[in-house]
């Protein structure tokens, strides 16, 4: 829980005497006046640093060098550390192989597929046969004396002779479009064929192309978790080695096997040397063997300090961006440092009472002791106390805090007016430690109780 504090004005109230010392009045009154309110609101805090990065071994193998030792500040892109892991440097030959044959051509030796058959054609040994015989059976019939018959007989051959060599063109023409059809089937079958080549060939390019992608996808993975080996700083800041041990294997060499092809991840598996034991006791030096996610080196930048704060729901609403701060340390004693709201959480926090709160961010400044010397500067985790000053009014209308009077839903003072108590109603703004700003309901000069105020009844006498 947070609660409310506020910074003592350097004009305090002048006090009036009541009575004698040796008969005390049970009444106390003092005048209003104008003056520098302050509120504040109080809540714990934790410093934090700008950035800090744990990184962790990318494979597994062992410390091969350190360049840094804890405290060390570094520069970002520095080398910090080496790891030797064969583990690695065989993995990514072994993707680099495997992209070596996916990038081969798919090729079916040849050119494409056409289907062809011999003309159709009457043998011409038949032509000549027949041709033979009708000069032989002329011969024949020249040889008849009968001149009459001769004649008859030769006029009967060559009749038989033209409806022969008729029968031959019409033949000729039936095999002649026999064939053609033939050849338009055989183009029509040899192009159907030649598609589904194509076809086949165009779905084994985009296998090759799709396999392709997952090897070189596996080539590039090798290639960070080798370079990976070389650990560099990620900013500048300060080192810590080592730090709490995490799940091995989630991000390094196993991740990266995971992408490989089917073929390739039996070979891989089948080559794969077994993972040296994690370390032990979060100890980080040379030659000590490491896992996959262990934590190698943690870089802390320090150069801007923050605070994260919890803020009551009940005052969160007053604290916006910009909003000023004082800042104290258990382990600086006497030191008070600046701070400023940089942000305002919106996510709420139950607590152990529980009361909501919300998170703050502040950017923390320098700090100082009581006699003005610099303060030393916090480290991160250091716990804190913020004093966040909320509202701030200038010549103010203001009453000591013991002069308020909760009244059910109503807010009062007792007024003095012509020596008797008088209940005023009053609406309140800034609200400090020692004196309350009132906005309606009294004035300055006025006179009010502020001592003994639960006590007093309307038109009581008062001096």
């Amino acid at each position: 829980m947070t609660s409310r504090r506020g910074v003592v004005p350097l004009l305090v109230v002048l006090l009036a005497a009541g009575c004698s010392s040796s008969e005390p009045q049970k009444a106390q009154v003092a005048t209003v006046t104008r003056t520098t309110v302050s509120e504040a609101v109080e809540a714990p805090a934790t410093v934090g640093a700008r950035a800090t990065a744990t990184l962790t071994a990318p494979a597994s193998g062992t410390v091969a060098r350190l360049y840094v030792q804890d405290g060390d500040t570094v520069k970002k892109g520095q080398i910090l550390a080496r790891i030797s892991s064969p583990q690695a440097r065989q993995q990514l030959s072994a993707a680099r192989k495997a992209d070596r044959q996916a990038a081969r051509p798919v090729s079916f030796g040849g050119a494409p597929v056409t289907v062809r058959l011999p003309r159709l054609r009457l043998p011409s040994s038949l032509d000549a046969h027949v041709a033979r015989s009708f000069a032989r059976a002329r011969k024949a019939a020249r040889s008849i004396d009968n001149r009459a018959a001769r004649a008859r007989l030769l006029a009967a051959i060559d009749v038989a002779d033209k409806s022969r060599q008729a029968q031959r063109r019409a033949l000729g023409e039936v095999l002649d479009g026999l064939t053609r059809s033939l050849d338009q089937t055989l183009s029509q079958v040899s192009g159907q064929v030649s598609a589904g080549m194509s076809g086949l060939s165009a779905s084994l390019a985009s296998l090759r192309a799709a396999s392709r992608s997952q090897t070189r996808a596996a080539v590039r993975a090798a290639e960070q978790t080798v370079d990976a080996l070389v650990v560099r700083a990620p900013f500048g800041g300060v080192v810590t080695l080592g730090g709490a041990s995490t799940a091995a294997g989630a991000g390094g060499l196993g991740a990266l096997v995971s992408q490989l092809p089917a073929g390739l991840l039996g070979q891989a598996g089948a080559g794969q040397a077994a993972a040296p034991a994690g370390r032990s006791g979060g100890t980080i030096a040379t030659g000590v063997p490491v896992a996959a996610g262990d934590p190698i080196v943690t870089v802390t930048d320090v150069s801007v300090l923050t605070l994260s704060a919890d803020v009551d729901e009940t005052d969160v609403l007053l604290v916006h961006r910009g909003t000023p701060a004082e800042v104290e340390f258990d382990a600086v004693t006497g030191g008070t440092y600046a701070a400023t709201v940089t942000g305002v959480g919106v996510a709420p926090k139950e607590g152990a009472t529980g009361g909501v709160s919300y998170p703050v961010r502040l950017r923390l400044g320098r700090g100082s002791y009581d006699d003005g010397s610099a303060a030393p500067a916090p480290k991160p985790g250091m716990s804190a106390v913020v004093r966040l000053a909320v509202r701030r009014s200038e010549n103010a209308t203001a009453v000591p805090a013991s002069a308020i009077v909760t009244s059910g839903r109503e807010t009062i003072v007792w007024a003095v007016r012509e020596g008797r108590a008088e209940r005023r109603v009053v609406r309140l703004g800034a609200q400090g430690d020692a004196v309350v700003e009132v906005l309606s309901g009294v004035s300055p000069g006025e006179r009010v109780v502020v001592k003994g105020a639960d006590a007093v009844r309307p038109g009581q006498t008062l001096s």
